[in-house]
């Protein structure tokens, strides 16, 4: 029992460092989009240094922290015996959805890693929110788990979401202000 403990600390552990990895890669993303309104050489040196930056982190941190999420995530749900409890349906679903929104940011790397800029920096801020709501519904799904109605813990993932969003357009106005 006390080795599921270890897995369990690691998982939660390695889910901590690949979301710092999501959150950042994001940032990173913004800055490199808005040095491409810099003069010529500016956008030289600082797409530069955002390219090794990103670079770095995707495949030194984000990615293995995804890969290693996902096996010490499997042991941990093969261990309990999980797949046929519903609140593990659903969290099985949200993790689903945040490994498609992992290779979608992959996607968007490569673009940036080429000079394909596709997206403006607001819509990367957006994008970026995302991986907060796929965290908050994760993580209240595995500790909540058969005592949350499902109902409202969709009513409360769609009522974060359209907060998030609010924020965001808040944001948006203060800052171009």
């Amino acid at each position: 029992m006390s080795h599921l403990l270890s897995i369990k600390a690691l998982h939660i552990i390695f889910v901590v460092t690949w979301f710092a990895g999501l959150f950042y890669i994001y940032r990173l993303f913004i800055y490199h989009r808005e040095a491409q309104d810099k003069t010529e050489a500016e956008r030289t040196i600082l797409s530069e240094q955002f390219k090794i930056m990103q670079s770095r982190l995707w495949f030194g941190i984000t990615w293995p922290s995804a890969i290693i999420t996902l096996g010490l995530g499997l042991t941990l749900a093969f261990s309990g015996n999980w797949f046929y409890q519903s609140f593990f349906q659903v969290k099985l679903a949200f993790v689903v959805g945040l490994y498609v929104y992992h290779i979608w940011t992959h996607l968007i790397f490569q673009q940036f890693k080429k000079d394909i800029f596709k997206y403006t920096s607001n819509q990367l801020r957006l994008i970026n929110e995302v991986a907060t709501i796929f965290l908050v519904a994760i993580v209240f799904i595995i500790e909540l788990q058969n005592s949350l109605s499902w109902l409202y813990g969709v009513l409360g993932v769609l009522g974060f979401a359209l907060i998030l969003m609010l924020a965001i357009k808040i944001y948006k106005k203060v800052r171009g202000a």
